[in-house]
């Protein structure tokens, strides 16, 4: 088994602000407001929130944008790139049409670092590189002549702790699981779980890529219903100060909770390793006042 860290986890809990409705559905009237300057906001977005109004779900009656939105006084905001709606963690807004610009740019040209922390089944490598072509997924409003087209798409990964349970759920009397930290190189549409799914060490809680039967233990043993995939660090330039800004969360509630369950040391989110060499220079911006 891998070493495990021992520093102290500062878990926040973006579901402080929710309420169950009749239907049993989460209603959230807030998101943690991360950093915010003239150019963009970060929040964290829990599980189970869409960014922003899709055809994924034409029912839901919630989304992020809709939600800082109102944080702000009503201001208009621009979405900047995809987050799944089962991952949690660090979410991009633009303030202006200038910024969104600028941002999408950036995110176009990876001069983005986004850092990831997953649950998977089994024990990778100690640390790795996925480079494997994806097929295009295309959704509503994408062009279809691109539907099944391959793309570049490149991640890598280190390992951080190991845990093996005496249950068996599939051919062996022992379950083994790991923590691991993931950098996506390129963007593609779901690349960190189709990835680890072609490694045969699938995200817990993936309903399209995991296992069914790994993720019901997990909502069994653990009441884990999420998929355990969190943005805990993004690296952009501020188009307000032209500063680099380190953007940092802590894991939610209920991530954290299986992380504990599992017996693991709990990770300082700032001490996680990087796997990629950092550009230079970077400087840390400070937010900037801002009044709704």
């Amino acid at each position: 088994m891998s070493p495990t860290p021992d520093h102290p986890l500062a878990p926040c809990d973006p579901h402080k602000t929710a309420d169950q409705s009749d239907a049993g559905a989460m209603v959230w009237e807030s998101l943690d407001v991360l950093y915010q300057d003239e150019a963009l906001v970060a929040v964290h977005k829990p599980s189970g929130l869409l960014v922003h109004r899709t055809q994924l779900d034409r029912h839901a009656e919630q989304w992020a944008l809709q939600i800082v939105r109102r944080q702000l006084g009503g201001a208009h905001l621009y979405p900047v790139h995809r987050l799944d709606r089962g991952t949690s963690g660090i979410l991009i807004f633009a303030r202006h049409r200038i910024a969104h610009a600028e941002l999408t740019r950036a995110f176009a040209l990876r001069e983005v670092r986004k850092t990831y922390l997953a649950i998977v089944r089994g024990w990778p490598d100690e640390s790795g590189e996925i480079n494997e072509p994806l097929k295009r997924i295309i959704e509503a409003g994408d062009d279809p002549a691109h539907e099944g087209s391959e793309q570049t798409a490149r991640t890598v990964y280190r390992r951080l702790a190991c845990a093996e349970l005496p249950i068996c759920v599939d051919r062996y009397p022992t379950t083994r699981y790991a923590l691991v930290v993931l950098e996506p190189l390129t963007g593609r549409r779901h690349q960190l779980r189709r990835h680890m799914r072609k490694l045969d060490h699938p995200l817990i809680g993936d309903t399209t890529y995991g296992s069914g039967r790994h993720n019901r233990l997990f909502r069994e043993r653990f009441g884990s219903h999420r998929l355990l995939l969190a943005a805990t660090r993004l690296q952009l330039m501020s188009p307000a100060t032209g500063l680099r800004v380190d953007l940092k969360a802590p894991l939610s509630a209920d991530f954290a909770d299986v992380i504990q369950a599992l017996g693991w040391a709990t990770v300082d989110l700032a001490a996680l390793p990087e796997l990629k060499p950092e550009p230079e220079p970077v400087l840390t911006a400070t937010p900037l006042p801002i009044h709704p």
